[in-house]
């Protein structure tokens, strides 16, 4: 099965409200891997790559967030898999 990867930026109250550890804590359970961070602009960044339906999974996921969140919009680059990833982690 062909692995995709989705390049997500997330807008709204995303920080400051687990949002990143939300993040990991899904894509971890998704088997995915790539990054989530916050980004200086308030936005959330995030990589994941592994299997279509997977990864638009945690796509759709990342447009509720969690339970503290109010996500106002949700940018996503739907790339080719690169594959330099391990695991899923927080990047700095």
């Amino acid at each position: 099965m062909d692995n995709i990867r989705a390049h997500i930026f997330i807008k709204g109250k995303v920080q400051g409200v687990f949002y990143r550890d939300w993040t990991l804590q899904k894509a971890r359970a998704l088997g995915l891997t790539g990054w989530v961070k916050n980004l200086e602009d308030g936005r959330v960044e995030a990589v994941f790559e592994g299997s279509k339906q997977k990864v638009t999974e945690i796509v759709e996921n990342c447009r509720e967030g969690s339970v503290l969140a109010k996500v106002e919009h949700v940018d996503a680059l739907w790339e080719v898999a690169t594959g330099e990833f391990s695991s899923f982690g927080i990047a700095k």
